[in-house]
């Protein structure tokens, strides 16, 4: 089965349960819909009057969030108006990062998130954590909130909280910011501590150096022997081996053309077979005389160190991190941190300190790569994303203590959303464009 046939499976099962709740008029209390869109929500919103007690702590968290997610707001608009130019120069073709279907963050369909328990409850949880941020600041700047629920399109797409439109309206200044700010301030602190947990967790587990066969290069004696990857190699010339190093000794008494017996296992099946060695390939650089087997083994302990290193950029790190499920299901995992993501191979070249441990780390790894990105995302100053109204605040204020028309304000904040989001536009459409052009230019 196709992505295409087991998207539009899914969808049509959405569609029929839905429409069956609709027909029948079942649970209205608690279920709308807006469009397609199903809304599940709840008036049962006393648990966040709890947080008025910690009104100050709060007030002063959400405050220096509204500077973190100002000075997000100007990077993300600075990195849109320095990347568009250069798509409009080289455009990308649509294929890789910049296939559409990329272009959604769901689950399954985006090539880079697989649908696995820890995305989906990372997912869920990045939602949760941003709309209670706005829910718990509402009633900290004494804005009563009407009722909470989840947005269901196919799968869950967003969730929301319904503050007092009135109470809203009647807001002003920085108590109505930081309600805005609050879910992004909430999403980029709780994705900085989701990572900042996980390094520590993967401090804990213990890298081996198991003889694990990662790959095989083609037309090469491992591969025309039949051997497979993630194989670990148990006996060279029936000598016991643990580690890669002691298969790399006994190679080094090797030379092109001896044969040498290989016993390996996989997924609990051992295989032996006879290998006819090689010469090495120019392409990797050795200027060695011993034989070849043509296979590459997975290292975790410089995989331990490439993780140590990114530890090591400090706060940059979780940045660097957001690329990880593009390389590791876009790109070839040339990372080599799929590890991280889901449930690989790798997994028996570590030693768990706990039952679950990986388990864990996808889940604060998913969680903290989602609130990041919904974070920044929302910072962008396009009405009616966070950053937007957030903007709107500020910019009618200022007009306002300026003794300046709000006329002019409502023109200033709809010019910036407005040419925001062209450049928005643009960078998600111009591979599709690009693509269009040369088709009609190959075809004239």
């Amino acid at each position: 089965m196709t992505w295409i046939q087991m998207l539009l499976l899914i969808v049509v099962a959405y569609l029929a349960i839905a429409l069956y709740i609709r027909k029948r008029g079942l649970f209205k209390e608690h279920v709308m819909f807006f469009g397609p869109i199903l809304a599940i929500k709840t008036e049962r919103v006393e648990f966040f009057d709890w947080f008025r007690k910690f009104a100050a702590p709060l007030r002063a968290y959400a405050t220096l969030g509204v500077v973190m997610v100002v000075v997000v707001s100007v990077f993300m608009t600075l990195a849109l108006i320095l990347t568009v130019p250069q798509y409009l120069v080289h455009t990308p073709e649509p294929t890789g990062i910049y296939d559409p279907r990329n272009l959604l963050a769901i689950p399954g369909l985006n090539q880079a998130i697989p649908i696995t328990a820890a995305v989906i409850l990372g997912l869920l949880l990045t939602i949760v954590i941003h709309e209670f941020g706005h829910a718990i600041l509402a009633r900290i700047e004494d804005m009563r909130v009407r009722s909470m629920g989840l947005l269901i399109a196919v799968v869950p797409i967003g969730a929301f909280v319904e503050p007092d439109e009135e109470d809203v309206e009647r807001a002003r200044g920085m108590p109505k910011i930081r309600m805005f700010g609050a879910g992004i301030t909430n999403n980029i602190v709780f994705g900085l501590l989701c990572f900042a947990v996980m390094f520590l967790l993967i401090g804990m587990a213990t890298p081996l150096p198991i003889p694990l066969v990662q790959g095989v290069y083609q037309d090469y004696p491992a591969a025309e022997a039949g051997i497979q990857g993630y194989s670990v190699i148990t006996e060279i010339n029936g000598i016991p081996v643990k580690t890669q190093e002691e298969i790399a000794a006994i190679m080094e008494g090797t030379r092109p053309g001896d044969t040498v017996t290989l016993t390996a296992v996989k997924d609990g099946v051992e295989s032996t077979c006879t290998l006819t060695l090689a010469e090495w390939p120019e392409v990797l650089g050795d200027d060695r005389d011993s034989g070849f087997m043509g296979v590459y083994y997975y290292s975790a302990p410089a995989v331990k160190e490439r993780l140590d290193m990114i530890a090591d950029l400090g706060l940059l790190a979780p940045l660097y991190l957001t690329i990880v499920p593009i390389d590791a299901f876009i790109q070839g995992n040339t990372m080599q941190l799929a590890i991280l993501l889901a449930d690989t191979p790798e997994r028996m070249a570590w030693e768990e300190p706990f039952p679950l441990f990986w388990g864990l780390v996808h889940l604060l790894f998913w969680t903290g790569w989602f609130n990041l990105l919904v974070g920044m995302f929302n910072a962008i100053p396009i009405v009616p994303l966070d950053g937007g109204y957030m903007m709107k605040e500020g910019v009618e204020r200022l007009f306002e203590r300026l003794g300046w028309s709000q006329q002019y304000a409502q023109r200033v904040v709809a010019s910036i959303s407005g040419f925001v989001t062209v450049m928005l536009i643009l960078l998600i459409t111009m591979p599709l464009i690009g693509a269009a052009v040369r088709s009609v230019l190959a075809m004239g």
